[in-house]
């Protein structure tokens, strides 16, 4: 049996809408401007965004995204990140799962990567 995966990545400066489903922050600083209650998370899932190594060297540069994914994918074996991709895994088998990000473009994000690791039907890591 396949599990039907709906996941979308906005901007957390973006309104809310009522087509969200469940609302995951994946960023590990808290985004200027934005206050708790204008954000309406559901959750703050900030042990799943890449080191902090990582993302100052990747500094969202379009040409490193393929090497910040694959990098990032790495982290993601790690315990602590293991078990937050399967719980937001876990979230989106239950409903729609919007991951929210500050990123300016999230196409080059780690909500971008994530998106795609939590929309496989398959539990590995490898591509």
């Amino acid at each position: 049996m396949t599990t039907r995966r709906t996941v979308q990545i906005r901007r957390i400066y973006d309104d809310p809408t009522p087509r969200d489903g469940t609302r995951v922050l994946v960023d590990r600083l808290w985004p200027r401007g934005v206050s708790k209650t204008r954000a309406q998370l559901d959750e703050w899932c900030k042990q799943i965004a890449p080191s902090t190594e990582l993302r100052t060297w990747y500094g969202h540069d379009p040409e490193l995204f393929d090497e910040f994914a694959r990098r990032y994918r790495d982290e993601l074996t790690e315990p602590d990140r293991a078990a937050a991709l399967t719980h937001l895994r876990e979230l989106a088998g239950q409903n729609k799962l919007t991951l929210l990000t500050g990123t300016k473009n999230t196409d080059i994000s780690e909500a971008a990567v994530l998106a795609d690791l939590v929309a496989q039907s398959n539990r590995s890591l490898e591509k």
